[in-house]
């Protein structure tokens, strides 16, 4: 079994923000392997975040930004469960992440439940008549259209969309990593983005 040293922990500490006992306990688990170890603290965090996700979220904080040149701005809503949390540096430092993410990407919903019947139809109806129209076999264009429509959802649902500090993670990957530190559950309730003219 490989040593664990304090320089070991710093390291992983400065690449996860993790507590140092988590570090040390994730580097022994994965025998000094500063990936696996990276991988551990991210599997106890998506653990610890569905245990924690169905406690009520009433407190947080409403985070604006106003990208630079004034032309675009986003209002976001994020809860967690107690007031102490949300005046912490980090999570208005995630609040701010998640209002850059949303002035980037653009997404349309929080997450998948929120998109209706109806618009999931048309999506799917516009993609089906695509797959016909290239002379897709029948048979496949249904798989064509699960497959587009992933992609679609990966565009439009914050939740699913790839983080843009990070395209390895999506933004759900760093709810739970938030979730994991602070020890409480945290909700990306709502959103608006606003831009000039639009």
């Amino acid at each position: 079994m490989a040593e664990i040293t304090a320089k070991m922990v710093k390291e992983l500490r400065d690449k996860t923000s993790a507590g140092m006992m988590d570090c040390k306990k994730a580097l022994g688990e994965a025998d000094g392997d500063l990936e696996k170890a990276v991988k551990f603290l991210r599997e106890q965090g998506i653990a610890s975040a569905s245990k924690r996700s169905g406690r009520a979220t009433s407190e947080g904080l409403i985070y604006s930004y106003i990208h630079p040149g004034d032309k675009l701005g986003v209002l976001v809503e994020i809860n967690c469960e107690t007031d102490f949390v949300a005046r912490t540096d980090n999570f208005k430092a995630f609040a701010k992440d998640v209002a850059m993410q949303i002035a980037a990407a653009d997404p349309k919903v929080t997450d998948r439940e929120q998109m209706t019947p109806e618009l999931i139809d048309a999506e799917k109806e516009v993609y089906r008549k695509l797959a016909l129209k290239e002379g897709k076999p029948e048979k496949i264009v249904e798989k064509i259209v699960e497959g587009k429509l992933d992609k679609y959802y990966s565009e439009a649902c914050l939740m699913e969309q790839p983080f843009v500090k990070d395209n390895d993670r999506t933004i759900k990957d760093v709810v739970n990593d938030v979730i994991a530190k602070v020890g409480e559950n945290v909700n990306i309730r709502r959103f608006v983005r606003f831009r000039l003219g639009e």
